[in-house]
């Protein structure tokens, strides 16, 4: 293998540090193969690539790093000193990426694939657990990374590809997203056992106009509709306590400190009545999204159908 030593990189300075994984990516393979081999030819043969190509490769990579990596003797090599602790982190390098490679396929595989599924954390008790236990029915293998949050911070996760898929309310509408939605929950005005309202079965959200409510911060889904049916009903809701979970905001109902529109409890608490509202028509939509335009592996493509296929029967009961 004729060798043209050059002392100096080819990049300048400037672009070196920023240019040359590009350049060194392509040839660490060969660069392995000849130092384990410390043959060419043996080498070239190994990764089916003719032993001009290996060793024009060898030569402009010790060109690009201003380092000899081989010694030279007829048809064989032996690495120099630079070339040993080169070959040390060569190996390291392409042992991640082959785990890498291990690690996407897998995820794609269609029967033990995995998907990252988001959803709302009122949604965790029954329903997403009744869904994931009817889907692997029919996929008993395929793995999945549950996601809990609230809207906003799931919609921003699926933007960046955290997310395959995400079960939110309201349903998003924007641009980027695909939302469908799969069904509709009747949310119910919650209130302490011995309250004023607690003896009826149901109640005129603008009843409750002087009442202080407890609700979600500003940010999750189920606080925006509070809001609004607060404002349809004609009154803006004075906020008492603000919290990121729906048990708590039943169990600061339960002591008496306010009011709130909650989704039904997956178990009944005691120490609070829930009251159907029956003006504004108080219930929140359901449903799923995705990013517009990202490319399904098997397995997300498979639990999206499954959800779909949902429509009006998503939710328990």
């Amino acid at each position: 293998m004729a060798h043209q030593h050059s002392s100096q990189p080819r990049l300048s300075p400037s672009s070196y540090e920023e240019d040359i994984r590009l350049l060194l990516a392509p040839r660490l393979a060969y660069f392995e193969a000849v130092a384990r081999h410390e043959h060419v030819t043996r080498a070239a043969h190994e990764l089916s690539v003719p032993q001009s190509t290996l060793s024009r490769a060898m030569v402009r990579l010790e060109a690009d790093l201003g380092v000899a990596l081989f010694a030279r003797k007829g048809r064989t090599v032996s690495l120099t000193p630079a070339g040993r602790t080169f070959l040390t982190t060569v190996e390291r390098a392409l042992t991640e990426v082959e785990r890498a490679a291990d690690s996407v396929r897998a995820d794609a595989d269609p029967a033990s694939g995995r998907i990252t599924f988001g959803f709302l954390h009122t949604l965790g008790p029954e329903t997403v657990p009744g869904l994931i236990r009817a889907f692997r029915a029919d996929h008993p293998r395929v793995r999945f990374q549950l996601v809990q949050n609230y809207g906003e911070a799931m919609i921003k996760r699926l933007r960046t590809g955290e997310l395959d898929l995400c079960l939110t309310s309201p349903v998003p509408d924007a641009p980027d997203l695909v939302a469908r939605r799969l069904d509709e929950q009747r949310l119910r005005l919650v209130v302490p056992d011995d309250h004023r309202l607690a003896s009826r079965k149901r109640v005129g959200l603008a009843e409750a106009a002087d009442e202080a409510f407890v609700t979600l911060e500003p940010g999750y889904g189920l606080r925006r509709i509070t809001d609004d049916l607060c404002a349809e009903a004609g009154f803006t809701p004075r906020i008492a306590f603000e919290g990121e979970e729906a048990e708590t905001l039943r169990g600061l109902v339960a002591a008496g400190l306010g009011v709130a529109l909650l989704p039904p409890p997956a178990v009944a608490r005691p120490g609070v009545v829930e009251l159907a509202v029956t003006g504004p028509r108080a219930v929140r939509e359901i449903g799923v999204a995705w990013l517009d335009g990202h490319p399904d592996t098997a397995p997300v493509a498979a639990f999206k159908q499954f959800l779909l296929q949902r429509r009006g029967r998503l939710l328990p009961g």
